[in-house]
């Protein structure tokens, strides 16, 4: 089944407005063609109304960094999926590893967060993936399919055909290093082989699975050639247009 790529940036903890209305044009000036490939950005909260406004009708996609699971309420510094969709958001990223290993969110917190996103019409990327200590042990495995289980718990095959999933080994987030083609090719077939035992075959030939941990141009070519890798969550080489744009052009290359 043919899987349209889908290339997010995820900007973390920078930018300020300007910057981030800057960095944004720069993308949008030279965004690939929409018909081969997706691509979406996520800055901080402070900046995602000016993004939104200067992405306005180009084919850019607004992507939240994280979210809380309920419509409104005493939860100072939270932010709500209806805030979300409110400033014009359209994906929103839940369960990334920083948010896991810093934050000690949970897979229970994040399964309240995914359906709490999808209720409001927005679609989920759901992150999973282990750390180093947890993949020389061999449990890479054991762990993915725990978080991919508990944080899509409860849903049908059409909300989960709305979600997309990242694989991100922590070790390979921020460190430089990435994980081989063939080892991130290995953790997405086998991720794909348990949507469709859970779900059912339109569930696993659909959904796309991304993979994220120190995604560069020079690496984004090899790791897009491998069957079930449908993309990148894209980090530090999100933070320039130039890098961000070479990885989003990876079929030119």
């Amino acid at each position: 089944m043919k899987r349209k790529p889908f290339i997010a940036g995820n900007w973390k903890m920078h930018k300020t407005i300007a910057e981030a209305v800057s960095l944004v044009t720069s993308i949008i000036e030279k965004l690939p063609n929409p018909e081969q490939v997706e691509v979406g950005v996520a800055p901080p909260f402070t900046a995602l109304s000016a993004v939104a406004a200067r992405i306005g009708n180009s084919a850019l996609k607004l992507v939240a960094q994280n979210v809380f699971w309920e419509k409104e309420g005493a939860y100072t510094g939270e932010i709500s999926p209806l805030m979300l969709k409110d400033v014009g958001c359209e994906y929103v990223i839940v369960g990334h590893s920083e948010r896991r290993q810093i934050f000690r969110e949970t897979d229970e917190m994040i399964n309240k967060k995914i359906k709490a996103v999808l209720s409001f019409g927005l679609k989920p990327i759901l992150c999973v993936g282990e750390t180093l200590e947890q993949r020389q042990k061999g449990y890479t495995f054991e762990i993915v399919k725990s978080q991919l289980l508990k944080g899509l718990e409860g849903l049908s095959s059409e909300h989960v055909l709305k979600t997309t999933i990242a694989y991100e080994p922590v070790w390979a987030i921020g460190t430089g290093k990435t994980a081989s083609p063939s080892q991130a090719q290995e953790v997405h077939h086998f991720l794909r082989g348990i949507l469709g035992k859970k779900w059912d075959k339109e569930v696993a030939g659909s959904i796309r699975i991304l993979y994220g941990g120190s995604v560069k141009p020079d690496n984004v070519k090899s790791l897009m050639q491998q069957p079930d890798i449908d993309g990148g969550l894209v980090g530090g080489a999100s933070l320039k247009a130039e890098s961000f744009l070479q990885v989003c052009s990876f079929m030119e290359v």
